[in-house]
């Protein structure tokens, strides 16, 4: 545990407790054991709501505008918020923050389920945005500032294990309590999760913070330019697939975003005390990590959401039965965050960043192999394999990019860390969604004709692409059986040559990663670190 310094005459060096913990408050693992409440929730509600929308939809008459809110809200707010987050800890404490966050997106979760319209559920999913933003970048902040470094590999990997089995976790949890219970505890099951996190946070957490940068100005104008460039880019991506990817609105929004994260960037530069400071990329370990992770929930969220599609509107499983099935990509999780970490300990985020990009890239050519009647001997490998490859990345990146950052900027560095996370998911949600829409625009009508369909039939409903792209045959009740099951064929095959052009693009682009990782991350192994 790093102690203060002796000299009376001088402030606490950067990053250590605020006052020298004493008893359970100076003990790293009940520190790693009260975040985990918090991240736990965080990470969970990141997937579950998906499993919740068809039933929100349904009771609140919502359309699917506004179901893409419903997500679209929460990205937006804890996106633009993240590194804002961090760097309140950084200055002002991160044990504060952390408890604001758990607070405040416990009553955030509790008021969705209360709200009884769908502008309330868009309403609060924002403040869950916002109050997650408090929450999670201070999680690695803590870690970071309490554990020393030889120790801070196999806490990060803990960390990554807890993310990432949580994330998988969401369908599973989210079915049961959709179908027994109703969407509304989807939301409610914050409740007793939080009141625990707050009650033992509030007893072992010490607090730290940066006690150097207590009497700088706050960077508010930081703040504005970056809050301003984080929501364009992420709104742009969010709707490029129902905009169209090279439509105006989509391209102005994703260009002026850019733009202003530009100014922002050379901004921070001329401010003494910048909200991120841009010293923090000297570091070619935490720039290229910070890519990666960006990467990672790419192929994650992308893969995931149309993996649910598959299994339920393509082969028919309830939300429970779809959810068990990627089961092995849970336990794949268990077992490779704490394997990365030591393994990133012992030979360096060089070595297991490549190996997770690696994993991934094989996992998703596997799934080039499915068809729509696939069996379960084919879903499972690539299922551990995306589990194992994910594990792997969220360890290593994790250490690259706070491991790699001063201990008293280790706030601002796990947000941002959130922040490519949270845009990795949009860009995979929306990118990979566009692909398999494109796709099937070009390809049903050839795969109804191909299936039995007659030729003034299939150009007929070429217009129910929509549909297709999320796994649902445009059939009605009063087809001919023969004509059903040749719709249903087609369009199955339709959607299945969406999945290989998506799986295909987020493959590569994996095998990319890999490479430029081995390339450029020239991060030390935590065991050879001061």
């Amino acid at each position: 545990m790093p102690s203060v310094a002796t000299d009376a005459s001088a402030l606490p060096a950067p990053g250590l407790p605020a006052d020298p913990p004493r008893g359970r408050r100076a003990n790293p693992w009940l520190t790693l054991l009260a975040v985990a409440f918090g991240l736990f929730m965080v990470a969970l509600d990141g997937s579950v709501v998906s499993i919740a929308n068809p039933e929100i939809g349904r009771d609140l008459n919502a359309s699917t505008a506004d179901l893409q809110w419903v997500t679209n809200s929460y990205l937006l707010a804890l996106a633009a918020a993240l590194i804002l987050g961090g760097k309140l800890g950084d200055r002002f404490g991160r044990r504060t923050f952390y408890l604001a966050g758990v607070a405040g997106f416990t009553l955030a979760s509790v008021a969705i389920g209360l709200a009884g319209s769908i502008e309330g559920v868009i309403a609060f999913r924002a403040a869950q945005g916002f109050f997650g933003a408090l929450l999670l970048p201070n999680t690695l902040g803590m870690l970071r500032a309490v554990f020393p470094p030889r120790k801070f590999g196999m806490a990060v990997g803990i960390w990554a294990m807890i993310s990432s089995v949580s994330t998988a976790l969401g369908p599973i949890v989210g079915g049961l309590l959709v179908e027994h219970v109703g969407w509304e505890s989807v939301f409610y099951i914050n409740a007793p999760i939080g009141v625990a996190a707050l009650v033992f946070s509030a007893l072992v957490l010490p607090q730290t913070r940066n006690a150097a940068a207590a009497h700088d100005r706050f960077d508010i104008g930081g703040v504005v330019l970056l809050a301003a460039g984080l929501l364009a880019v992420v709104f742009g991506v969010v709707k490029g697939d129902s905009w169209g990817w090279a439509s105006a609105g989509t391209l102005g929004s994703i260009g002026a975003g850019v733009v202003v994260l530009v100014v922002f960037g050379l901004y921070e530069t001329r401010r003494a005390a910048p909200l991120l400071p841009m010293r923090l990329f000297r570091s070619p370990a935490l720039t290229i990590g910070t890519v990666i992770t960006a990467l990672n929930f790419f192929v994650l969220l992308g893969v995931i959401f149309f993996v649910m599609l598959y299994l339920q509107n393509v082969r028919g499983f309830s939300p429970v039965e779809a959810g068990v099935r990627t089961l092995p990509l849970s336990l794949a999780s268990v077992v490779a965050s704490p394997l990365g970490a030591a393994l990133t300990g012992r030979f360096g985020p060089r070595f297991t960043m490549p190996l997770g990009m690696a994993l991934q890239g094989a996992a998703c050519f596997t799934m080039l192999s499915w068809s729509a009647e696939s069996s379960y001997a084919t879903m499972w490998p690539p299922f551990a394999a995306l589990g194992l490859g994910v594990g792997m990345v969220m360890a290593s990146s994790s250490d690259a990019i706070v491991g790699n950052a001063p201990v008293q900027d280790g706030g601002v560095a796990g947000g941002l860390q959130g922040t490519a996370l949270q845009i990795g998911g949009a860009l995979g949600t929306s990118v990979l969604v566009s692909l398999i829409s494109s796709r099937v625009g070009a390809t049903l009508t050839g795969e109804l004709t191909s299936a039995g369909v007659p030729a003034a039939a299939a150009e007929g409903l070429g217009g129910a692409k929509d549909a297709v792209a999320m796994g649902v045959a445009p059939v009605t009740a009063g087809m001919p059986e023969q004509l059903r099951a040749a719709v249903t064929e087609g369009s199955r095959a339709a959607f299945m040559n969406g999945v290989h052009t998506s799986v295909l693009v987020a493959g590569t682009l994996c095998v990319v990663g890999a490479l430029v990782s081995v390339a450029w991350v020239r991060g030390t192994p935590v065991a050879d670190r001061a």
